[in-house]
């Protein structure tokens, strides 16, 4: 097996809920739904677990980038954020800056949780 993330485990208030945003948000990037409750790219898996924990401000990731293979591919995940109300960031916006390349296109948006997520494209 080579070298990466094999899986991710993400505790979620509603399961129900963060399985719907996220298994259409899936489709659109090319994630394939493997389990009732897990998503697969590649090598890597995701899964969403129901938790009762109290969400706080504490350290950890600050968000998670998925990479989208097309600008239209980000253009479609900004439609579908439309369509459920969700808090955008900042996109569909092309970056520019010493931290981008030329033509860095992302979105970025919170899931049902208010966890940050960014899908992105680099076409060259």
């Amino acid at each position: 097996m080579p070298i990466g993330i094999k899986h991710i485990e993400i505790w979620v208030s509603d399961l129900n809920k963060s399985l719907s945003f996220y298994e259409s948000l899936f489709s659109m990037i090319g994630w394939n739904k493997v389990s009732e409750n897990g998503f697969k790219s590649g090598d890597t898996k995701i899964y969403f677990k129901q938790s009762d924990k109290v969400k706080t401000d504490t350290l950890g990731p600050r968000h998670i980038c998925f990479w989208a293979d097309s600008r239209e591919m980000v253009d479609k995940v900004g439609d579908f954020l439309k369509t459920q109300n969700a808090k955008v960031v900042r996109g569909p916006i092309e970056m520019v800056g010493e931290k981008y390349s030329e033509d860095y296109y992302t979105i970025d948006f919170y899931d049902p949780d208010d966890f940050i997520i960014e899908v992105t494209n680099i076409s060259k």
